[in-house]
Parts: structure tokens; sequence; C-alpha cells
């Protein structure tokens, strides 16, 4: 594409002033969750390697895992939250997943140098596929390129390096240059990590639950992993704050289907964005779905209500799945109104027509995996009604 830029904000009026976008090292993060949660006074926390869960006549009593000097221990709980993340040796326990890898991320940090907007993440559109620019400390940027993964270099070999240097270094920041240049001479700078697709396929299990990155996954382009892991953890609290008893497993269990439910409209708008525009900005030889692209960068630069709907959808300040559906419909309108100026020919016309087709070829298999009930019409869905068992009614902790 050509040397154009969209500025993108979240639309953050209408929300408290401590609401904003963040960027950061992840493993910290969770490290101070862990912190944070060991902090409370009702909260044991013990550290170990989770191998397997333990189960008795179909219900899960808890899980086998080895502690820091090897041993083989058993933790016990009515209720088992499994979040192990996008690695997850436990997912196939509990969901029959489909898991699809259209690309590898390739990441490592830029020391001591600054994006040309502060305070701003960049995504480059560039061929073969984009690559993200995002700070993480005032020092640091960490870059993640986007490789397909039929075309993975080794990183050992240094056909990694050499594959970054003569394809992906020419198209950064002239400001970052030499401080990506750097960085991908530097030994052991570089890591690689599989970016999956995988839709929520969870199994009725009583005793556990799944969720986040290890329950489904979307590409990583966007960062949307980690706010629909928080929002998995919202919203399970909420679910879990009446009851003051786990012990009948069945009973939690059907309560807790609720909780596959409600999560749609935030998981669902997310992953299928993030997925579309995965697969929206790789280059492509293909004229069509060039002008899709161009498409949806020339609707992104329109700014204001545009702009702003992709950007609140992104970040889960609005997950709505019905404005996903606007916002697509509006993107297409836009693509074929482009290619019908000044005026409509057969050609024009055919080529728009192709163009709709190509769109929606890319979004409607990511809409039917997510569930076209669940993600539009959450309402029509009987577990979306489930309340406490009879039993945790009226009663005290």
């Amino acid at each position: 594409m050509d040397e154009k830029e969209a500025p993108i904000t979240f639309p953050l009026e209408q929300f408290n002033p401590h609401v904003a976008g963040r960027t950061f090292h992840n493993g910290r993060f969770v490290q101070k969750l862990r912190s944070k949660a060991a902090s409370l006074h009702n909260v044991s926390q013990e550290q170990g390697t989770v191998t397997s869960l333990v189960e008795e006549n179909g219900t899960v009593k808890g899980v086998h895992y080895k502690d820091k000097s090897g041993r083989l221990l058993t933790a016990y709980a009515p209720l088992t939250v499994v979040c192990d993340g996008c690695f997850s040796n436990l997912r196939r326990s509990l969901s029959d997943p489909k898991v699809e890898v259209p690309s590898y991320f390739v990441a490592f940090p830029l020391m001591n140098c600054k994006l040309p907007n502060e305070n701003y993440a960049a995504v480059v559109i560039a061929d073969p596929s984009p690559f993200v620019f995002y700070p993480v400390s005032s020092t640091e940027l960490r870059c993640m390129v986007d490789i397909p993964s039929q075309n993975l270099p080794s990183v050992s070999g240094g056909e990694m390096a050499h594959y970054l240097r003569t394809r992906v270094a020419p198209q950064v920041f002239p400001q970052l240059y030499t401080a990506f240049v750097s960085a991908i001479e530097k030994k052991d700078n570089i890591r690689v990590m599989q970016n999956k697709i995988m839709a929520a396929a969870p199994r009725r299990i009583p005793g556990a639950l799944l969720i986040g990155d290890a329950l489904n996954a979307r590409h990583a382009l966007t960062g949307g992993g980690m706010t629909v892991a928080l929002s998995d953890v919202v919203l399970l609290r909420d679910l879990l704050r009446p009851l003051h008893d786990l012990s009948d497993a069945s009973a939690v269990c059907e309560y807790l289907e609720s909780f596959y439910t409600l999560r749609k409209p935030m998981s669902s708008t997310i992953n299928t964005l993030a997925n579309v525009l995965q697969k929206v900005f790789r280059a492509s030889s293909d004229p069509t779905m060039q002008d899709v692209q161009h498409a949806f960068f020339g609707y992104l630069r329109l700014g204001g209500t545009f702009s702003h709907g992709v950007s609140a959808m992104l970040s889960g300040l609005w997950p709505r799945p019905l404005g996903l559906a606007f916002h697509f419909l509006a993107i297409a309108t836009y693509g074929v109104g482009r290619l019908l100026l000044p005026f409509p020919t057969p050609k024009r016309l055919w080529n728009g027509t192709k163009l709709l087709w190509v769109a929606l070829s890319i979004l409607l298999p990511f809409i039917w995996s997510e569930g076209v009930r669940k993600m539009f019409f959450p309402l029509t869905v009987p577990a979306y009604y489930r309340t406490p068992p009879a039993n945790n009614k009226n009663r005290k902790v």
C-alpha cells in the first residue's frame, strides 16, 4: 500500500478518566497479578506444573502437578478453573478445539528509540505481511513481525535475521531503522510465537471450567488476548459471587454453562475482528484483495465515528457483534463506492461484486466458527438465563 497513515484513537469521552489503553511486558504483568492475588488473606498459592486433571466418574476433582522439586502431587477442589494459556496441555480434556496456525509472530525489543507518534502503537501494512511496534517502557519498543507459517525462516541458522534485514527492515520507519537492525543482530534476541486461531468449543464436564486463551484464541495482531482473558475473569467472578457452596458439581456446571454464552459479545467481537484483519492486511497479488485492503484502510482514514467504532471494538470498549456487522457492511459499501466512481460501468460493477464476494468469504467463516446464534442472538440460548443452584440461594458464607 502507499505510504499513508490512519491515526486511530480510542473513543474515551464517555468513560472514566482511568480508562486507557495499556501496553506492557506480558510476563511481568501476569506475575504482578499473581502477587496481588497471593497477598489476599483468603488465597493460598501453590506453584507447580499441572500434568493432568483428576477425574472420577466424569467429574473433575482437581489436578495432578509437579512442584519445584519434581515431586508429583495432587490438589483437590470442588471447581477447577483451567486458564493455562494458548499452549494449554489441559485444553483437550475439556473441549474439542480446532486449532489453526496461519502465521508466527517474530518478536524482539528495540532499545532507546521512539515511534513517530508517542503514546501510539503502530501497525505497518507491509509486504508480505504486517508488523507491529508498541512501547513497553519509556526506553523500549517491542516489534512483532507476522510471518506466514509456510514461510518461517530458521532462527538458529541465521535465515530469520537475514529475512528481517532484507525483507522487513527497508519498510520500517526511518527513525527506527538503526535500532531495528541492531536488535536483530543481537544473539538470542529473537523470539518466535505461534499465532493461533481457535474458536471456543467447550465440553460440559462437571467440576471444571475453561477460560482465556486455553478456551479460545485469536490472531495476536490486535493484542486482544489479554482483553478477552480479563473480561472472562470479571464475568466468572460475577457468576461465582452468589455461590457459597460448590459441592454439587453437576448443578454448578449447569449454572456456569451460561459463562460460555455471556462471554460471546466480548470474545466474538474481538476474535472476529482480529482474525479478519490478519487476512486483510496480508500482502496479496490479487487485485480484488488489494481493493479490500484499500477499502478498509480508506474507511479508517475517514476518522470520527468510522475509525472510533472499529477501535472501540478492538479494545473491548464496545463489544457488539451487530456493530461489527454494521461496520463491515459500511466498509464494503465504501469500497464498492470507490470502485464505481466517477460513474458505474459494467467492469466497475463486476469489480464491486468481486470485492463483496471476497470480503464476505473472509468474514463469514469466522462468524460461523464463533456460532451465529450465540454471537448475534445470545438471548435465544437457554444457558443465558441460568440461575444459581437452589442450594446456594439464601446461604451465608
